[in-house]
């Protein structure tokens, strides 16, 4: 009686165990888990200050003024090289290389001023004794005075020397450090790219303008950013 039990029992139990498994393949068949593009994306990053819109309004970077003297004209190309090589890739001009042959000098400079988030001055004693140099210290003052998108640099220079009309910037001493005194001036340029981005987020934001795409025209340079407080006297170089 005992055996027959366990045959009549056998079959149900060994059917019941089959059907579970097909259960469970059959579940496991039709899991799928989540793809990557079902997944939440992260947030994208908003582009850097060097691929932005604002950048793009003005044709250079940076403005490098030298004097006619050789070795002046050495430094400045070696500060130029630095800042347009890779990663760098900043656009810069250089009078001696970028204007056009058979062009007036003052008035490519002064238009070159105008098309430049920065001027930087390489302010030796050379510089200091041609006149033509002076006036264009004082065209890039007059393009925007007080504001931060005057660089003094001092070569070969004491600080006596330093010219009266540029005593509320500070500038960068080459003579100690060139290398770092290069990348402190990329690392100004770029900050100034920034402080335009910012701006421009800022000023969209209280106008309701989404995007970075709502733009206020080019406008006078000393409209580009907030108003900049005055900056003391002494060097750059010694703040680090």
């Amino acid at each position: 009686m005992h055996g027959w039990f366990q045959k009549l029992l056998n079959p149900r139990i060994s059917s019941s165990t089959q059907r579970d498994q097909k259960v469970k393949a059959t579940t496991s068949l039709s899991y799928k888990p989540p793809s990557p593009e079902a997944a939440p994306s992260r947030a994208q990053k908003p582009p850097s200050a060097l691929s932005s819109q604002q950048r793009w309004r003005r044709k250079y970077d940076l403005l490098v003024c030298h004097s006619l003297a050789d070795s002046d004209a050495e430094e400045a190309i070696r500060l130029v090289s630095f800042l347009e090589a890779s990663p760098r890739g900043l656009r810069c001009f250089l009078w001696q290389r970028d204007v056009c042959p058979g062009g007036a000098v003052f008035t490519e400079f002064c238009q070159a001023v105008h098309e430049s988030h920065l001027q930087a001055l390489l302010i030796t004693p050379h510089f200091l004794q041609e006149e033509w140099c002076m006036y264009m210290m004082h065209q890039a003052l007059a393009e925007g005075p007080m504001s931060s998108r005057l660089i003094p640099l001092i070569w070969n220079l004491s600080h006596a020397e330093y010219p009266p009309e540029l005593r509320f910037y500070v500038y960068i001493n080459l003579s100690r450090n060139a290398d770092r005194g290069y990348s402190l001036i990329n690392k100004t340029v770029l900050m100034r790219l920034e402080d335009l981005v910012k701006t421009e987020r800022t000023f969209d934001s209280r106008s309701g303008i989404g995007g970075e795409g709502g733009s206020r025209g080019d406008g006078p340079a000393s409209n580009d950013g907030p108003a900049e407080t005055p900056l003391p006297p002494r060097s750059a170089a010694e703040e680090g």
